[in-house]
């Protein structure tokens, strides 16, 4: 077993195996999908060269890359475009996110065929817009009222999405009756005694969580694929029914959380959280603008899972449909200031760098160069890295 493969295998070996197998065959895509699922490996690299200049520590969503922003819909039940994937969060130096960011638009670009030199300006672009953002000391939301170009699109197509059209997608009519569809590749069939005890544990959550949604009840659970670094967890879907409204349904999400892939590469002393839910949730809530509504924890079977709704509103952006540089250019502008605003939302707050040290690194500049370097270096290296993986895929050694 050569050094990738046992890196590989060893961070999967915890996750179930027939769903790895899954999660191996969506890492052969592209180099892209690849970078996706090792989160990993960009740490243990980062943690054995420590290339970058020191920069403040902050909360960080841990698994920044271009398709890690996206919609959904608040507490206050409006659509925010936002960081939405923070399964690895962690406080760390704040230059862990952004070159982990920086590097995916190197692959990005790479895969869509872009010149290196319009790879180099987007990745410019986005450390000056990062920077300036910081250096102001003021956070920004975008929503569709203040989105631009395609995010604004992206925002108002969203918004029209309905649950209706979330329903259609999901489930099926059978006798008068509507179920979670088996026919959608992404749902499984759950054991018996499974089903029924995760459908008891979530109408006792229902009926005791002040984070629950009233009058509901469980009419269906299937084990749901979803994602590629999450690909391996237990993760389930549930479809509740109203009791006092009729023909009224609310989809919820059950995904295992484990501990943060960033952690074991890390020096930084870190909150002694009561899970790795508790974990995830939390950081979520303070780099986010606006809280997801309907957002929670449980534990089943000694295991902590995040709980939220599965939106009709909530999407991210693919980066292959966005083949418009011009197009592209906005898009990599407003996450640049998102990234800097989640970070500024966390200023001061249990081992963060305050506000005037966030601000005091974005007026710099001085390592962007930096940065710059090591994310086009690295991306060449996880491009090696995806080409042996495949190889070895192909060759039946990861089965």
């Amino acid at each position: 077993m050569n050094a990738l493969q046992e890196r590989i295998r060893s961070f999967n070996a915890g996750l179930l195996p027939d769903m790895v197998q899954s999660k191996y065959k969506a890492m052969t895509d592209d180099a892209f999908r690849f970078f996706r699922g090792t989160c990993h490996l960009f740490y243990e690299d980062l943690s054995n060269v420590q290339p970058l200049p020191l920069s403040p520590l902050s909360w960080i969503c841990g698994d920044l890359h271009i398709e890690n922003f996206g919609s959904y819909k608040g507490d206050n039940k409006l659509v925010y475009f936002d960081l939405n994937d923070f399964d690895e969060a962690v406080l760390a130096p704040c230059g862990y996110e952004v070159v982990r960011m920086v590097t995916s638009i190197f692959i990005a670009f790479d895969q869509l065929k872009f010149e290196p030199e319009k790879a180099s300006n987007m990745a410019q672009l986005y450390l000056k817009s990062y920077s300036a953002t910081l250096a102001r000391g003021k956070a920004i939301s975008i929503e569709p009222r203040t989105a631009k170009g395609i995010v604004c699109d992206f925002l108002e197509s969203a918004e029209k999405t309905s649950y209706k059209h979330l329903l259609k997608k999901r489930t099926v009519s059978k006798k008068q009756r509507i179920m979670l569809s088996l026919r959608d590749e992404r749902h499984f069939k759950l054991d018996k005694e499974l089903r029924a005890e995760l459908k008891e544990h979530i109408n006792e959550w229902i009926q005791t969580s002040s984070d629950g949604p009233y009058n509901y009840k469980v009419i269906g659970c299937v084990f749901r694929l979803a994602g590629t670094g999450s690909v391996g967890l237990k993760r389930y879907l549930f479809l509740l029914k109203s009791t006092n409204t009729k023909n009224h349904y609310l989809l919820l999400d059950m995904k295992q959380s484990r501990s943060s892939s960033v952690q074991p590469y890390l020096t930084t002393q870190q909150l002694a959280w009561p899970t790795e839910a508790e974990r995830v949730i939390n950081i979520q809530q303070r780099m986010q603008s606006t809280p997801a509504s309907l957002l929670s924890t449980t534990t089943f079977r000694g295991d902590s899972y995040i709980i939220q709704e599965l939106q009709p509103v909530k999407d991210t952006i693919k980066f292959k449909l966005l083949d418009n540089y011009r197009d592209m250019y906005q898009v990599i502008d407003d996450m640049a200031a998102l990234t800097a605003s989640a970070q500024l939302r966390c200023g001061g707050m249990q081992g963060s760098g305050t506000i005037d040290d966030l601000m005091a690194f974005g007026a710099d500049e001085s390592w962007q160069e930096a940065v710059l370097d090591y994310a086009r270096n690295y991306a060449l290296t996880m491009k090696d890295y995806y080409a042996e993986f495949k190889a070895g895929y192909e060759r039946g050694l990861y089965e």
